[in-house]
């Protein structure tokens, strides 16, 4: 009875930290909705720092418009701030880690619950990266905005989103990968996994950013009736639908390659296996086919 109580508090433990983890994620979106550079200054201003850095590029800030070129060429403004790639980031940290719990306690130990401490852990990380991703895909809008890259099929507005996107969703895979990877370093002291069964796990994992990714990018704005703003709405749905799976293709293609080469291997190795069968038994014939004589009269006797 000791025993079911625990278990049962240790789900209660995860449904509510299923809960804190959606609320703030939900309040972080409201109130991004409605904030100005102003009050984005907590992200906007150690970006445009980094930017600067990188770039080489000076910028000023003015009241509620956000950080500008000298020459008003290019302006960091609310937009730009990467909010929904920290809340993405945030939510795809802490419901693998949550996920990876519940898994874990099913096959282990279903009394071992999760601390809070990796909200916090998961939030901080999330931020960190929110800067890094946001200060390279400025840096490189920057650069591309001094380029004459329009194509036929691409104009400028349609490059920068796509720049954007991938970017976005490059650093939110490459993210997940190397969460993915501490976390089985982790495990690595307690399970004996071999490095070809790791790879496949990463692989099959490797959606679950795709799937968050497309809950915060489509999911969210269908529900809250952006797709009333018509083919513009479209037009950016069918980027951030299309654009994340050049990513994943290389992890698709990466996958059936290491399969087919560890197919051929198994089939060598049960060939090779076969083979010394056969020339054992070519050099033994009679260990092959052993006969029992039958004994003599006078032997019998």
């Amino acid at each position: 009875m000791s025993t079911l109580r625990k278990s049962q508090r240790a789900n209660r433990k995860r449904h509510a930290q299923l809960i804190v983890v959606l609320l703030l994620a939900l309040a972080l979106k409201l109130c991004y909705a409605t904030a100005s550079p102003n009050e984005l200054r907590w992200i906007l201003a150690p970006t445009t720092f980094l930017v600067e850095l990188l770039s080489g590029v000076s910028f000023q800030f003015e009241s509620h418009a956000g950080y500008i070129t000298s020459d008003h060429s290019f302006i960091i403004a609310a937009s730009c701030a990467g909010v929904n790639f920290l809340i993405t980031s945030f939510l795809m940290l802490s419901l693998s880690k949550l996920w990876s719990a519940r898994s874990q306690n099913r096959s282990h130990n279903p009394l071992h619950s999760l601390t809070w401490r990796f909200i916090p852990v998961a939030a901080v990380f999330a931020y960190v990266a929110t800067l890094v991703a946001n200060t390279i895909r400025i840096s490189t809008a920057l650069r591309l905005q001094r380029l004459p890259l329009e194509t036929s099929w691409l104009n400028r507005n349609q490059l920068h989103r796509f720049e954007g996107i991938f970017i976005y969703f490059g650093f939110l895979l490459l993210l997940f990968i190397l969460s993915e990877k501490m976390s089985s370093r982790n495990a690595s002291s307690s399970k004996n996994l071999s490095g070809s069964l790791s790879a496949s796990r990463l692989f099959r994992q490797s959606f679950f950013p795709l799937l968050i990714y497309y809950s915060t990018t489509l999911g969210i704005p269908l529900a809250n009736g952006a797709y009333r703003q018509g083919i513009e709405f479209w037009e950016h749905s069918l980027f951030v639908l299309l654009t994340p799976l050049l990513l994943i293709l290389p992890l698709v293609t990466s996958h059936l390659f290491s399969q087919i080469k560890q197919h051929k291997s198994a089939c060598w190795d049960q060939g090779a296996q076969i083979c010394r069968l056969k020339r054992g038994a070519e050099s033994h014939p009679r260990s092959a086919n052993i006969s029992i004589k039958p004994r003599s009269t006078s032997q019998a006797k």
